[in-house]
């Protein structure tokens, strides 16, 4: 089992930044691919980054690239996510997530191979 709670989240003005947190509990947090996704009202949830339980391997949505950056500290048991030159289409509830991986190099892009998911935490750009 791993319980994740997101944190970071928050009001700030486009061409902002905010950096995201994901705390994790559990003793196997490092052989997890941790996911950042978003949900904004009336949308349907949208993949933002993934990393690989090694940290090596990263994707990003194309609507993120350039901007944010996702990264994880093992010994923390957190995973991160700095966001950068926010836009008001970035506003929606973030929430991480993670995945057993089959290997240090693995990461997924699709909501249906995460196992566990936090509560999420509300971003909101205004313009």
């Amino acid at each position: 089992q791993v319980q994740l709670v997101e944190s970071g989240g928050g009001l700030v003005q486009a061409g902002g930044s905010l950096r995201l947190s994901c705390a994790a509990s559990g003793r196997t947090f490092s052989r997890y691919v941790m996911g950042w996704f978003r949900q904004a009202p009336g949308k349907e949830r949208q993949f933002v980054a993934t990393i690989s339980w090694s940290g090596g391997n990263t994707y990003y949505a194309d609507s993120v690239k350039g901007r944010f950056t996702i990264s994880r500290n093992n010994a923390k048991n957190t995973v991160y996510l700095q966001m950068n030159s926010l836009k008001p289409e970035d506003t929606a509830t973030y929430s991480c997530a993670a995945a057993q991986a089959n290997s240090g190099s693995s990461f997924y892009t699709e909501a249906l191979a995460y196992d566990y998911w936090g509560p999420g935490t509300q971003v909101t750009v205004s313009s």
